[in-house]
């Protein structure tokens, strides 16, 4: 796949097709579980007071409610209007910026969560340089927190709707086989990963210590298409979460996978 494509992609598709501030406060009760146990674990790993940095962070959700609570946060991301929007927010920092080369001296963050570059990304080696610059940018003992989206789960989004399946079969496949985005598919993806693959990719960026969770559980993707959901469905949903989130073949029904690693040392 071509990278420049994609990033052209991005720029049109979330500069002025999709609203990523929705996704994660009013579109869905999964974008709600997705934000909730993001934060848990960003949090958990890295107290306040701390520094972080918000690589992809689109209009700043996650910025917004770590600054709110102590934290000092800068945020980047590749499209200016949700940078401005970003900006408009007050308790951050937020410029433009790419994951595969970021504008800071070593070791000057906690942590760093990656809530959507390595999708976007279609080669090992950008992925591995994005996880290598968030590396970089870490204080040895922090933390890079990486989001990926399970093969398993792009798929079965895609079985909802047979049509898409019998269009191109041989590229669903591919995307079950090795990762590789569908071309007909609106978003502009990259890469989808397998919880192993995502794992290795952290490793061998340097990360030590490394763990990959489902988010959302196997019930995340009906929280998704459902338009109503209950709070004690959305509980049930929650607790499916936790109780699956790092169990082999379940945690790849999750919308989302986020992989923890620890900067160990200096390279």
């Amino acid at each position: 796949m071509n990278q420049q494509r994609i990033d052209d992609a991005i720029q049109a598709f979330y500069g002025g097709v999709f609203d990523e501030d929705a996704r994660l406060t009013s579109r869905s009760a999964q974008g709600r579980l997705e934000f909730e146990r993001t934060q848990e674990i960003v949090r958990t790993a890295t107290p306040t007071p701390a520094r972080i940095l918000d690589v992809g962070g689109a209009t700043g959700v996650h910025a917004a409610a770590l600054a709110a609570d102590g934290y000092e946060v800068v945020l980047v991301d590749p499209v200016e209007s949700h940078v401005a929007a970003a900006q408009r927010v007050g308790t951050f920092r937020a410029v433009v910026g790419d994951a595969r080369q970021l504008d800071f001296p070593d070791g000057t963050f906690d942590a760093v969560l990656m809530a959507g570059p390595l999708y976007h990304l279609a080669s090992r080696e950008d992925r591995l340089l994005a996880l290598q610059e968030a590396r970089r940018v870490s204080r040895v003992g922090g933390f890079v927190h990486a989001a990926a989206i399970p093969r398993l789960t792009a798929f079965a989004a895609a079985a909802l709707d047979p049509a898409l399946l019998d269009e191109a079969p041989d590229a669903w496949l591919n995307l079950l086989r090795h990762g590789t985005p569908v071309p007909s598919l609106r978003f502009p993806a990259g890469h989808f990963h397998t919880p192993h693959e995502l794992h290795e990719e952290l490793s061998a960026a340097g990360l030590t210590d490394v763990r990959v969770i489902g988010l959302e559980g196997p019930a995340g993707l009906a929280l998704e298409t459902t338009a109503e959901v209950s709070a004690s469905d959305y509980e049930a949903a929650k607790r499916l979460a936790y109780t699956f989130e790092e169990t082999a073949d379940i945690r790849d029904f999750s919308n989302h996978l986020l992989g923890t690693g620890r900067v160990e040392r200096r390279r």
